[in-house]
């Protein structure tokens, strides 16, 4: 089995939305390109981007 993280992309920042509601969303981090890294830096071969 393979794991493939995903990055939810709202306003150009990594959010995680409250039940799908665009409008209740926790920011992650402020730059998606950094959080990419992170994910392959910890061995990521694939990343899936909402």
């Amino acid at each position: 089995m393979e794991v493939i993280p995903a990055i939810d992309i709202l306003g150009g920042r990594c959010v995680r939305l409250y039940q799908g509601d665009y409008t209740r969303s926790q920011v992650f981090s402020e730059n998606p390109v950094d959080m990419a890294k992170q994910w392959v830096d910890q061995g990521a071969t694939r990343l899936h981007l909402v």
